[in-house]
């Protein structure tokens, strides 16, 4: 069955803009849960814009669910990966200025560099994944360093749907696609994520090849108007309904 990952970042983003202990990420996590998701994602950023230290301790001692714990690569967050050894870590690209994440890791320009600093984290347990765009080059590189699992960026497919850029889409799709098999044949476990919806995760989830969607933003904005639970439902019924 293809998992489904619900990212949290963005309930605590609401926490923070009033400084209140609410709404706790910890609690969305277990609704989350109970709504059938697979596992949680947190990305503990360098300037904390959402996710903190405490919420990551709060994740690690009360969570059910494995976590994959999103983060760049800097010397202190392998320092807090390597003492709390989550499920998972996956390495992306992070920029202070940038809104989200705005592409995949070049992890073929920095192998050697990136090879050293999973070593550890492999060591310790943790399952270590490459946010990565879909181009054979960054695959093969997550290949060669050892990670376990690629997860593609689906965001330009995403914006694309939502300018009506169907021919753009469409080739981002078979670029997706392709890259989903490459790694799927180097031994790599493919996931996928970033910007989906109701409305675009259906080609995403019907790849052979995905084992995992990690979905966060939409989530946490549909379940303004309808509920966490029932947004990670109707998440899972256009995802089930797309593997089918």
């Amino acid at each position: 069955m293809l998992r489904l990952g619900v990212n949290i970042d963005h309930v605590a983003t609401i926490r923070n803009a009033r400084g209140t202990p609410w709404p706790d990420p910890l609690r969305a996590a277990r609704i989350a849960e109970e709504a059938g998701a697979d596992g949680i994602t947190a990305h503990l950023r360098e300037d904390r814009r959402h996710i903190s230290d405490a919420d990551i301790d709060a994740l690690m001692a009360g969570l059910r669910l494995p976590l994959n714990l999103e983060m760049a690569a800097t010397p202190e967050m392998q320092r807090i990966a390597l003492r709390h050894r989550p499920h998972a870590v996956c390495i992306v690209p992070e920029k202070r200025e940038e809104r989200t994440t705005e592409g995949g890791l070049d992890v073929a320009g920095n192998e050697a560099m990136l090879a050293d600093f999973i070593a550890p984290l492999r060591e310790a347990g943790s399952r270590v994944s490459m946010f990565i765009g879909h181009e054979p080059a960054q695959i093969e590189a997550a290949a060669r360093i050892g990670a376990a699992v690629v997860e593609l960026h689906t965001g330009a497919y995403c914006d694309y749907d939502t300018e009506g850029r169907s021919e753009d889409r469409d080739a981002e799709l078979a670029g997706l696609r392709a890259g989903a098999a490459l790694a799927a044949s180097l031994g790599l476990e493919v996931h996928a994520g970033h910007g989906l919806t109701f409305d675009t995760v259906g080609p995403i989830a019907a790849l052979p090849q995905v084992a995992e969607l990690n979905i966060g933003h939409f989530l946490i904005a549909e379940s303004v108007f309808t509920g966490l639970g029932a947004a990670i439902r109707e998440m899972r019924r256009c995802m089930d309904e797309a593997r089918r």
